[in-house]
């Protein structure tokens, strides 16, 4: 069996999260993120894009609202990044969302949560280890 060459790149290059209510979603990520959002129709569905810097790290996607798109809490996760994880649970829920999984150390990788959007989909977040500074 021929065996597929892998790219030297980073392989995940865009998400869709599901939405029932888009309007709904874009307020919470709004919300909580403070993004701004463009929204298209793409193959039937209605898309609400993230934003996206070209030459920046890191990928983009959409809210996603169609027949075959369904939020859940059980599937794949996607982790935004953000400066600090308290504000942004503190945040999700004033904006009617739930924190799933409270701010844990990962070591020298930083800190990690995960909390239920307005939508029930299980989403995670990442801030970088905190840098002391001795000055």
């Amino acid at each position: 069996m021929a065996q597929l060459k892998v790219s030297a790149e980073n392989p995940v290059v865009y998400f869709e999260i599901p939405v029932d209510d888009m309007d709904r979603a874009i307020k919470f990520y709004t919300a909580v993120f403070n993004f701004s959002f463009e929204k298209q129709i793409i193959d039937h569905n209605e898309m609400a894009l993230f934003p996206f810097t070209d030459g920046q790290r890191g990928i983009s996607g959409a809210l996603a609202k169609g027949e075959t798109y369904k939020p859940a809490k059980n599937g794949v996760i996607v982790y935004f990044k953000t400066l600090d994880i308290e504000s942004t649970l503190e945040l999700t829920v004033k904006n009617n969302g739930h924190v799933l999984y409270p701010k844990t150390s990962i070591g020298e990788l930083g800190f990690v949560a995960e909390f239920e959007d307005s939508e029930g989909n299980r989403i995670a977040l990442h801030q970088t280890k905190e840098v002391k500074n001795n000055n």
